[in-house]
């Protein structure tokens, strides 16, 4: 067994599960998102090049993947550790870092966050969405893309030390690509090694959970360790979404705070609001899944942040849990979102 088991992989070392606290399970603290970007609508040309003003600030909440600096999160480390500081101080204990290669992860600026705040930050090992993936990457077989997954978690990432606690986010687009399907075997075949936590952001259609799920359980990944992320913008069916929990994956709903008209990567997709999401919430606890709960915020952006007049990392402790219980939600059940599940989810076997 590795020197794992049993324990949470942080960027400063091991610790003991019941360490961990509230936690996050999916956030970004530094990272880079120009891989999807979105061309401004005819007129809004200025807007998307002007730097980011309050009285714009309206204009980037509803189309905050059509300016550019916005999606430069890696600017703002300071900021990033205010915010870290204050999620500390309401009550917050760790955070699950998704960010993978092809997103610019950072891990020495992790670990001087995480020394510097006292938050437990995990990171994650892997590879994100077909478009961010290297020709070398897509050249390599599953063998290869295993082996590296396995070296970050077990010896370090990025030719540093400091290894990541957790395989993913693993990005798939819709369909899922060839080099992604690649990545999703390799990570079942690293999980299996490992004994350790997974999780995946799927592609933007309520089919593309169910696929990855699958493609997953072929190659023998564990399905009971492994994140379903983004479901409050993937399957809205409540039939479909019950249907989709049965295959027993833990069911992310990880964009509390993004509330927008138009959700610019699927306009289709009508983005749940906050009050929505929770009402999601309490209505999988009735059908029993307390126990496969995870929320968070997946804050990628720098509009999303407190400086700029975003909600932060302390909106689900300071907001959302008082509306969850304000709901017919027990503390006893938001301690389990809160604390026991990811404290499951993120423990090694």
């Amino acid at each position: 067994m590795p020197e794992q088991s049993g324990k949470v992989q942080t960027v400063l070392g091991l610790i003991e599960p019941n360490q961990l606290g509230r936690t996050m399970t999916h956030e970004h603290l530094t990272m880079t998102f120009e891989c999807s970007h979105v061309s401004p609508a005819p007129g809004d040309e200025g807007l998307a090049a002007a730097p980011i003003e309050m009285k714009h600030l309206h204009w980037l909440q509803q189309n905050p993947y059509s300016h550019h600096e916005n999606l430069l999160l890696n600017q703002e480390i300071e900021a990033v550790k205010e915010e870290l500081l204050c999620y500390r101080k309401a009550g917050g204990g760790s955070i699950v870092e998704n960010t993978t290669t092809g997103i610019n992860r950072n891990l020495p600026v992790l670990r001087q966050l995480a020394k510097e705040t006292g938050v437990h930050i995990i990171a994650g090992a892997g590879y994100y969405v077909d478009v961010t993936h290297s020709d070398e990457t897509r050249k390599m077989t599953v063998e290869k893309l295993t082996d590296i997954i396995v070296n970050e978690v077990l010896h370090g990432a990025d030719g540093t030390d400091i290894r990541c606690g957790v395989i993913g986010e693993i990005g798939t687009s819709w369909p899922i690509t060839e080099s992604e399907k690649k990545v999703l075997r390799a990570t079942a075949h690293a999980q299996t090694q490992l004994g350790c936590p997974v999780i995946i952001h799927p592609g933007r259609n309520k089919a593309a959970p169910g696929e990855a799920i699958r493609i997953l359980q072929e190659a023998g990944g564990d399905i009971s360790k492994t994140v379903m992320s983004h479901l409050d913008r993937s399957i809205y069916d409540p039939r479909e979404l019950l249907e989709f929990a049965k295959m027993g994956s833990y069911l992310e709903y990880d964009l509390f705070g993004t509330e927008v008209v138009n959700y610019q990567f699927n306009l289709d997709v009508d983005m749940l609001s906050d009050s929505q999401r929770v009402q999601t919430l309490a209505f999988l606890i009735r059908e029993g899944y307390e126990d496969r709960i995870l929320i968070a915020h997946d804050i990628h952006t720098k509009h999303r942040l407190t400086k700029y007049g975003g909600h932060g990392f302390s909106h689900i402790l300071k907001n959302i849990v008082p509306k969850m219980l304000s709901r017919g939600i027990t503390q006893n059940q938001v301690d389990k979102i809160l604390i026991e599940n990811p404290k499951q989810w993120l423990t090694f076997k």
